[in-house]
This record gives structure tokens, C-alpha cells and sequence, in this order.
């Protein structure tokens, strides 16, 4: 066998390695939402002893007397709320960065980037005093309405550089037309951020699926909890052993969503990240 062959082995060797160790927590998870909890705390085999198809079924009863379908209804909502958002005021700041001039735009834009440098545990207590004199702690508010305000600073960064790329030429084509800025964007930038936008909606999909924190401390009442506060219900019992077979089985549910919605937007993705800017 030659050197080159034998580097060639090794190299997918080494990837294959990388590949079982980030897949171990999945394949673990999906593992042990068939097994009994008993045996998840006890064994540490990866193949269940004693399949126990029943944890889906328990997975799906009501909770504190809410049906799961909510917790995925709640969680859907904000995560729709949240991607139309930054959609929607991320590309508007950005667009007003990268093309528009006024005055304090470089100070602005700066102060903008220092804040993805601020941890959010600097933020939440101000914040929630906002929220709760507003009246709206409890409610999805909290965990939407920011999004509407261009605080998600790391994708209007995204979409600024982006923006950046497009020729000027476009826009002096188009306001030869008669188009003003806003025509501009509309008819001009907007269509060409697309790649951009799907990879906002893309991670912000995700993130706020995924989210614990902030839910945690906005949301108190059961019928308005999320998937992630569901799953700490099937902790927090007075039992000796947990319903942690149940608990898996619907974090193997709640993961699903996320999967497809990844699946159906990855070109989009890939095409966000690598694309200049110009669509032939």
C-alpha cells in the first residue's frame, strides 16, 4: 500500500472518529428514550436490555394538565415570531449601515458590534424590570417583541457584510428609475439577501427553539410553557427515580421540527455563507 493511500486511509479514519463523537450524545439519547428509567440511571450498555416503545406514548400524555401539543404550539409561535423579526428589522438595519448615510452611522455601527461582545446575564435584569413594568412577564412578549428591534446583532452584522458586497452600480441603476431608498431595498437589496436571510432564519429557527434561559424566566405559567420547560417537568417529581425514558423520548419529538426545518433550508445555508452576493 502506498503512503498516499495509507494517509488517505487515515484521514477518514480520522473523520469517521470526529463523526462517532459528535453522534454519540444523539444516538445515546434516541437509545435511551427506549429504555426504562431504571435502566438509563443504572446501565451503561447503549443497547436497551428491555425495549419500552411505551416511553412515546407516556411522552405524549398531558403534563400538569396541559397537552404536549401545546408545548409544541407555544414553542412554534415564538420561533415564528422570533425569525420574522430579525428578518424583517435585521435586513433594515443592515441595509441602512452598509447603503444609507447619516450622521453618527460608524459610531453607531461600532456601539452595534461592542454588544455581541456583552454577555446577556448583563442585560436580563434591566430588561425584565422593562417587561414587567410593561406588564407583559408571562407572556410571549418578552421573547418576540426584541427581535422586532434589531437585537440580534451578530445577523445585521451578517447582513451588513453581505450588503456590502452588492455592487453600487444597483443602486445608482435604480434611483436613475426614480426609486428612493426604500424602493431600493424592496426591489433591489432585498431580493439579493436572500441567502442571507434564509441563514438568519435558519439560526434563529434553532436558537430560539432550542432556548432554556430566557423562557425559563419570562414564562411561569404551565399553558404557556415551551418544549424546553416542558422537559424539566418530567424532573421535577417526588419520585426516586425520575421519568427519564419519557423525558428522552420527547426530546427525540421535540428535536424533530428542528431537523426537518434544517433538512428543507441547508442549500440556503451553505449559499448564505459561501455566496458574493451576485445571483446569475
Amino acid at each position: 500500500m502506498t503512503p498516499a493511500r495509507l494517509r488517505k486511509l487515515a484521514w477518514h479514519a480520522l473523520v469517521l472518529a470526529i463523526v462517532a463523537v459528535m453522534l454519540y450524545p444523539l444516538v445515546w439519547m434516541l437509545a435511551s428514550s427506549l429504555k426504562p428509567s431504571r435502566e438509563i440511571v443504572t446501565s451503561v450498555a447503549l443497547i436497551p436490555r428491555t425495549w419500552e416503545w411505551s416511553n412515546y406514548a407516556a411522552a405524549l400524555e398531558p403534563r400538569v394538565g396541559v397537552p404536549v401539543w401545546r408545548f409544541f404550539l407555544n414553542t412554534a409561535l415564538i420561533s415564528a415570531g422570533a425569525v420574522a423579526g430579525n428578518i424583517l428589522t435585521c435586513s433594515l438595519a443592515a441595509y441602512a449601515f452598509a447603503r444609507l448615510r447619516f450622521r453618527l452611522r460608524t459610531p453607531m455601527f461600532v456601539f452595534m458590534l461592542a454588544t455581541i461582545m456583552l454577555p446577556y446575564h448583563v442585560v436580563l435584569i434591566p430588561q425584565y424590570t422593562i417587561f414587567q413594568q410593561l406588564g407583559m412577564v408571562d407572556s410571549f412578549w418578552p421573547l418576540v417583541l426584541p427581535k422586532f428591534l434589531a437585537t440580534d446583532a451578530f445577523f445585521v452584522f451578517l447582513m451588513v457584510q453581505f450588503v456590502r458586497q452588492l455592487p453600487q452600480d444597483l443602486d445608482e441603476a435604480a434611483r436613475i428609475d426614480g426609486c428612493g431608498p426604500f424602493r431600493i431595498f424592496t426591489l433591489v437589496i432585498l431580493p439579493l439577501l436572500r441567502p442571507a436571510l434564509i441563514t438568519t432564519a435558519i439560526f434563529t429557527f434553532i436558537w430560539t427553539w432550542n432556548d432554556f434561559f430566557q423562557q425559563l424566566i419570562y414564562l411561569s405559567s404551565p399553558d404557556n410553557y415551551t418544549l424546553p420547560l416542558a422537559l424539566r417537568l418530567f424532573v421535577d417529581t417526588q419520585e426516586s427515580v425520575a421519568n427519564f425514558g419519557p423525558m428522552f423520548a420527547l426530546s427525540v419529538l421535540s428535536m424533530l421540527p428542528v431537523l426537518l426545518f434544517f433538512a428543507a433550508f441547508q442549500r440556503y445555508l451553505v449559499d448564505g455563507m459561501a455566496t458574493s452576493g451576485l445571483k446569475g
